[in-house]
């Protein structure tokens, strides 16, 4: 036990040097994948740049989807266990406003989720690991995925496509978080991330002249009736016991003053904890609504679109993770987190095998930023410790994989 005790030790320490070494390079890297985005389905250049820093490296890896998507597998002194490490890679419809010098030169389209630091993060791990590779057992699978905002995600491609090699026993993956403090990772058992289904609602009336609103049916007003009516609905049904929201944000009512139009469109979403309660809801949802519209006249045609699945932290991952990550980090610098309403199709790896997706601190002082948000931006500080983080996760994960068989 005591020797196995100092080789981990050992390992640590070997990763974070590298860790810190590369630190300038993994800005660099970060910053070029930040300054050129794509959007799902449409990563060539980013997937080609990736599979070019492997090979410096000399790391072997594969494009696959339409070349938008890269797998690489790295091998340790000698067989044992394999595991994957996942990254997405897509950007967002997003015009840029941070004024950084590495903003998008893509006009319209911006890394706002962070999926250039996951990226960035990845490769440094990577060359981690291939430098390292003579100290640790097992294999590691790369997984540098496409499309995971656009549903149904790229996660359920590479799967579907027989990339994700069926050896592997478990997988991690890691999300920036701008609301943890920089130098900080969260971590939460079991279920994790919401499921993410989306709403879209057409209600038709009768449009014309606003004067002559007696004699017509008002899509506006029964859409009104409709909103408030769902509303009290899904309140009064949803379980205290599972995190719920329902919302809409998106309306489109194309009238004027005096011009009532002849339908109103609606988009919103739901997103739960719960496979049952998210069926019943569905059902909810469409009953009132058709219902309401009904009553006054007019007609609700409802179309919910099943999104990603609630996605389950692992038990014995999580734990095996957060003991070495507080050996890495320091106890007071591994936080465990809350679930989050926020979707992610790291879900379908998740079914497939025991996995762990944690949060890694990315908080710029002074400044409240958000996901998804032109002006989305990241402590850079953090990348210091996030690729040797992964790194050693890894290896830990690898030998607790072998030991507990």
């Amino acid at each position: 036990m005591q020797i196995f005790k100092m080789k981990m030790q050992n390992i640590l320490e070997q990763i974070q040097e590298l860790s810190e070494k590369l630190f300038v390079e993994t800005i660099r890297l970060r910053r070029k994948i930040h300054q050129y985005p794509e959007l799902s389905e449409r990563e060539f250049v980013t997937a080609r740049y990736i599979y070019n820093t492997l090979k410096s490296y000399g790391i072997d890896s594969h494009l696959h989807l339409n070349d938008t998507a890269v797998i690489a597998t790295i091998e340790g002194r000698e067989n044992g266990v394999m595991i994957g490490l996942r990254a997405d890679i897509d950007a967002l419809p997003i015009e840029e406003k941070t004024n950084a010098p590495y903003e998008s030169v893509n006009k319209g389209i911006m890394h706002a989720c962070g999926h250039d630091v996951h990226a960035a993060s990845l490769l440094t791990t990577a060359n981690i690991l291939q430098q390292t590779r003579d100290m640790w057992s097992g294999k590691v699978q790369l997984f540098f995925q496409p499309s995971e905002e656009k549903y149904p995600g790229g996660a359920i491609r590479m799967i579907k496509a027989g990339l994700m090699d069926e050896n592997i026993k478990a997988m991690l993956a890691m999300h920036v978080s701008p609301e943890l403090d920089t130098g900080k990772v969260g971590m939460k058992e079991g279920k994790f991330m919401a499921s993410t289904d989306e709403i879209y609602v057409c209600i038709k009336g009768i449009g014309g002249h606003a004067a002559v609103v007696h004699s017509l049916a008002n899509p506006i007003m029964i859409t009104a009736h409709a909103l408030l009516e769902v509303d009290k609905q899904f309140k009064a049904m949803v379980p205290d016991e599972f995190p719920t929201v329902f919302t809409f944000g998106h309306i489109i009512g194309a009238g004027k003053t005096n011009i009532i139009p002849n339908e109103v469109c609606l988009e919103g979403t739901l997103r739960t904890f719960d496979e049952n309660w998210r069926k019943e809801a569905h059902k909810l949802i469409k009953k009132t609504i058709v219902k309401v519209a009904a009553e006054h006249g007019g007609t609700a045609n409802v179309r919910i679109v099943t999104g990603y699945p609630v996605l389950c932290n692992d038990a014995n991952i999580t734990r095996w993770s957060e003991e070495a990550a507080k050996c890495y980090l320091g106890d007071d610098n591994v936080l465990e987190i809350p679930s989050r309403m926020t979707g992610d199709d790291f879900v379908y790896f998740t079914q497939q095998v025991p996995s762990l997706m944690y949060r890694l601190g990315v908080k710029i002082e002074g400044k409240e930023l958000n996901l998804h948000a032109p002006d989305f931006d990241i402590n850079e500080t953090a990348l210091k410790h996030s690729p040797g983080l992964m790194a050693y996760l890894a290896v830990n994960l690898l030998s607790k994989l072998k030991t507990n068989g």
